[in-house]
């Protein structure tokens, strides 16, 4: 997934608070069209008019953040007709956006990883309902509320420990063994604050290690120990390239793609371990409950193409060393090339727990940890 930006915070914040209506539309058989959000809109901006919305006629708005977006909402175009406007951005951008067009809103689709925004906008009873006729993975299932106001569309874990084998022989077994000597100075990970995967990892270790203090005082040894911290993905993959790091924790994704990417070399080996427990990062697509009815079914049938075998092959190919690298959520589908098996030892973490308490944790994670 695209990186969160230091806006991420505020918007999480804003999203949990804010009650957000929708925009109301018709379809056409015009091919989708993309816009750029880098910029938060104020309440009143919408998207970009695709051909057909310069017509008269209201594309299904989809603002997304995944890294094969492009291709599939082009995928869904051709096979239904229906045109889809889609807004491209970082997650943390696009979180602003919605919170900023809380008087005037112009999404109909979310779609981004990880759950904890889903979460904060179910309870204000902004999602509407919605249960593919599907058969989803064991995995998947347990990422789907009781209500159905949001749904996986592919699933990536966090962390991978991704470690220069060239470097290091040593492979922890649990994270009490990153607090040895062996790891001093050797490990980095992503900031929480600009790496939207991270703070799920967090997260997810708290809940494992038995609560917020518990984590935060792990977290504190692990720093002690010579943790470094950088940016996203991708600055803490250079930084285990360049020798500064021999381990990374990173979405599984980006740890894979390394791996396909980077032939082993006598100085760089990319290798991954799943330290136990992995935690469940999926993919999220979530529909505005307060759109117009027509909008709503297009909406699903949104929903239906991306778990098709059609939908999922396009979300394989449009990337195939990044995002593209997710097990998918249905039974049936192969998964990309290059893809190991699926992690068996790993937990989902409570969303409507623990996305409350991500602006208070990461807040914690820059003042004591970065």
């Amino acid at each position: 997934m695209r990186s969160m930006r230091p806006q991420a915070v505020t918007a999480l914040a804003a999203v949990g608070l804010l009650a957000l209506a929708g925009c109301g539309g018709t379809s056409s058989t015009t091919s989708a069209s993309t816009t750029s959000a880098t910029t938060p809109a104020t309440g009143s901006a919408s998207p970009s008019p695709s051909p057909a919305g310069a017509a008269g006629v209201q594309p299904l708005v989809v603002y997304s953040a995944q890294g094969y977006d492009t291709a599939v909402t082009k995928a869904f175009t051709d096979a239904t007709g229906i045109p889809v406007q889609l807004v491209d951005d970082s997650t943390g951008p696009l979180l602003t956006k919605i919170a900023a067009e809380r008087n005037n809103p112009q999404w109909d689709v979310l779609w981004v990883d990880g759950d904890t925004a889903f979460a904060a906008l179910d309870k204000q009873g902004q999602l509407a309902s919605y249960a593919p006729a599907v058969d989803f993975t064991a995995a998947a299932k347990q990422l789907i509320p009781a209500n159905h106001t949001f749904t996986p569309t592919g699933t990536t874990v966090m962390a991978a420990l991704i470690y220069n084998a060239a470097r290091s022989s040593t492979v922890p077994t649990s994270y009490q063994d990153l607090l040895g000597s062996a790891y001093t100075g050797k490990i980095g990970m992503n900031d929480p604050s600009q790496s939207g995967p991270t703070y799920p990892f967090i997260a997810g270790l708290m809940n494992q290690l038995g609560g917020q203090a518990q984590g935060q005082d792990y977290l504190s040894k692990l720093k002690a120990n010579g943790l470094k911290v950088f940016n996203t993905n991708g600055d803490t993959l250079h930084a285990l390239e360049t020798g500064q790091i021999d381990y990374g924790l990173i979405q599984s994704s980006a740890a894979i793609g390394e791996t396909i990417k980077v032939k082993a070399s006598a100085q760089f080996d990319p290798k991954i371990v799943y330290v136990p427990k992995s935690t469940l990062l999926p993919g999220v697509v979530g529909i505005d409950k307060n759109v117009s009815q027509a909008k709503q079914d297009e909406a699903k049938k949104f929903v239906d193409f991306v778990l098709s075998a059609k939908g999922q092959q396009a979300m394989q190919a449009a990337d195939p060393t990044g995002d593209s690298l997710y097990w998918p959520p249905v039974n049936g589908v192969p998964t990309a090339p290059g893809l190991p098996a699926f992690p068996t030892d790993y937990q989902r973490i409570d969303p409507y727990f623990w996305g409350p308490l991500e602006s208070q944790i990461n807040t914690w994670f820059d003042a004591n940890i970065k």
